[in-house]
């Protein structure tokens, strides 16, 4: 019995594509399983009960919920401390904590990775966006262009280091609304050894969105000082309803914290309000659901080369995140795709997207995401800003065989508006 209508030249080609993905569906099962091994054994060695799992309201005090949860999340990460909050809005919300957490007027800050992802521009004050940002209150940004190949440029790097002294050198482990490639943990490995043998006291901090669990060590194993990220991508399993983390250095996380809430007090409060059990249960469900990802950002790849499209990364590369680039041509190509995913997705089937301006972005953007919780990119979503060069940025998938369904709706979505003959 079939519940879906898709043309029989797709379906072979798809299962094509799956025999073809085999050897790396059994590579990305055995990282998931190395993985889910360490949180397991995290959730062990602290103790973890059902206790922990209740409710703290007003200030929070003596949450030892909240307490645990951050030892086992800061021994998933290999750091010393980690701060994870739901109250932590976005991604944005949580880097723009640590950042402003680490850096006071007149420090200066550099990018190791060019351009940093559109909704960090205000944060930072470049492009005139300085109300409230980091250059209204004294902080300098400077940035290295990545070289010709897309990776940091080392030499570069290494030189404006030796002649200005940097606070803090920043890592963005994603590619962002770009094609350069997305940073494997052995990349980040190489940064963090260049940063600390021209300048040894620069705090090194690594957006790690879409990276966690996707390989077995994590950047703060290879010489980061600390890290964060979203508890609605990867770390949160897609039960985390929402929230972000930051991890490291005990002492930076801890400016972090005074931050978050006030000097001297710290992480010492927040009220948890029910929220323990889906972030305790999200933490321990994110190595298989990141697995479930990149399985379908594997097959996606291969099943829109095997059509003719160009892919970023193919399907057989080594992936250090779960985000898929698919180049699509032209805006009526990337429109007909995310409205094939939005009519495979379990929430809002039935809605149809359409480009349209958006906070933070350059141009109008087309998202599609019928998703449990709104905005979680490790559930199966396709967003893009309509311009060149009309790349569908594709990540998530809570499991791989829904996870296919919406590839397969995309693509068909494609050939019934006449844009794809198979």
């Amino acid at each position: 019995m079939s519940f879906f209508e898709f043309s029989e030249k797709l379906l072979t080609l798809g299962e094509q594509a799956k025999i073809e993905c085999e050897n790396k569906f059994k590579e990305i099962d055995d990282i998931a399983r190395y993985n889910q091994q360490k949180v397991l054994s995290a959730f062990i060695k602290n103790g973890v009960s059902e206790s922990h799992l209740g409710i703290s309201t007003g200030y929070g005090y003596d949450d030892r919920g909240r307490e645990v949860l951050e030892k086992v999340f800061a021994d998933c990460m290999g750091a010393e401390s980690s701060l994870i909050r739901h109250n932590f809005v976005s991604g944005t919300h949580t880097l723009t904590v640590a950042l402003f957490g680490l850096l006071r007027p007149n420090d200066k800050m550099l990018c190791l990775t060019g351009r940093p992802y559109d909704t960090l521009i205000g944060v930072l004050g470049v492009d005139g966006h300085s109300d409230g940002s980091l250059t209204d209150f004294g902080v300098q940004y400077n940035q290295v262009e990545l070289g010709a190949d897309g990776y940091p440029d080392i030499d570069t790097i290494k030189k404006e280091l030796s002649i200005n002294k940097y606070k803090l050198a920043y890592i963005q482990r994603s590619r962002g609304y770009s094609l350069r490639p997305s940073l494997s943990v052995s990349d980040i490995e190489k940064l963090c050894k260049a940063v600390k043998e021209v300048s040894p006291d620069t705090y090194i901090m690594v957006d790690n969105c879409y990276g966690e669990f996707v390989e077995k060590k994590e950047s703060l194993q290879v010489g980061a000082d600390i890290i964060a990220g979203s508890l609605i991508k990867n770390p949160g399993g897609g039960i985390a309803p929402t929230g972000g983390y930051i991890a490291g250095r005990a002492d930076l996380v801890e400016k972090c914290a005074y931050r978050l809430t006030a000097p001297g007090v710290g992480g010492e409060v927040g009220a948890t309000l029910g929220h323990s059990r889906e972030l305790y249960m999200g933490l321990f469900a994110a190595p298989h659901v990141v697995g479930e990802a990149l399985k379908t950002a594997v097959f996606a790849a291969k099943l829109f080369e095997k059509i003719g499209y160009d892919v970023k990364p193919k399907a057989e590369d080594k992936r250090a995140d779960i985000i898929q680039s698919i180049l699509l041509q032209n805006s009526d190509s990337l429109v007909a795709f995310c409205q094939g995913l939005q009519s495979g997705s379990p929430v809002d089937s039935f809605a149809v997207p359409y480009p349209a301006p958006m906070p933070g972005y350059d141009s109008d953007v087309i998202m599609a995401a019928g998703a449990f919780t709104l905005g979680a990119s490790i559930e199966l979503s396709a967003d893009a800003p309509l311009r060149e060069p009309y790349a569908v940025w594709l990540q998530g998938g809570l499991n791989f065989h829904s996870g296919e369904i919406g590839i397969l709706s995309a693509a068909q979505s494609m050939i019934d508006k006449g844009i794809l003959a198979l």
